[in-house]
């Protein structure tokens, strides 16, 4: 059963980013499922504080959409080249988000496949945030679509239930809060990613 509702996504972080595992983000004709996320919280003021997060010291133009409601796309360019696809999070006026790292092509494949030449199997087509984002021809135009309106050129269908493993580690490539286990994925899925982690980042304590 498919759920269209943003006050699913209404929740702390780490939840938001559980609740979008599995779901179908459309673009257009091209359909991808979701296998891999990152929570990221806000600023200090808010209630899930988290210096690694573009919105860690407080709001900005870049990210001021991850200070509204639920539900909404935040698209922004990394490295200059690559575009990286968010879903905002949380009551509006608190900041959070959670970054869509990696999933399958489940429909438009011949599409996705024209957008990602270098892409050597199907599983790779959408793997990784960059890739991802080149799979479904999004830009920085999208930038605020709502993702839950009947009408929008992207929009993203929740599942209802989730019957799969779901494993849970420190995200990929930040510095900051580099140990907290904020990145979740499937791990029967060939399209997750590989952790990689900054190396700028303090060296994980002992166990």
């Amino acid at each position: 059963m498919v759920v269209v509702c943003a006050d699913e996504l209404n929740v702390d972080p780490p939840a938001a980013a559980r609740r979008v595992l599995g779901a179908t983000l459309w673009s257009g004709s091209v359909g991808v499922r979701i296998v891999e996320v990152e929570a990221y919280g806000g600023d200090p003021a808010g209630p899930w504080p988290d210096p690694a997060s573009h919105s860690g010291r407080g709001r900005t133009k870049r990210n001021t959409v991850m200070f509204g409601p639920a539900g909404v796309l935040y698209v922004y360019l990394s490295y200059g080249m690559h575009m990286c696809i968010n879903v905002t999070s949380g009551p509006d006026g608190s900041a959070s988000a959670v970054l869509i790292r990696s999933g399958e092509v489940v429909a438009g494949l011949e599409e996705a496949r024209a957008r990602r030449l270098p892409a050597r199997t199907d599983a790779d087509l959408a793997k990784g945030p960059g890739n991802l984002g080149s799979a479904l021809g999004i830009t920085l135009n999208d930038y605020g679509t709502p993702l839950f309106e009947p009408s929008s050129p992207i929009r993203l269908e929740l599942v209802d239930a989730l019957d799969e493993e779901i494993a849970s580690g420190p995200r990929v490539g930040v510095s900051t809060a580099a140990d907290l286990p904020w990145r979740f994925w499937l791990p029967s899925s060939p399209a997750v990613s590989t952790y990689r982690r900054s190396p700028r980042a303090p060296r994980a304590e002992a166990s």
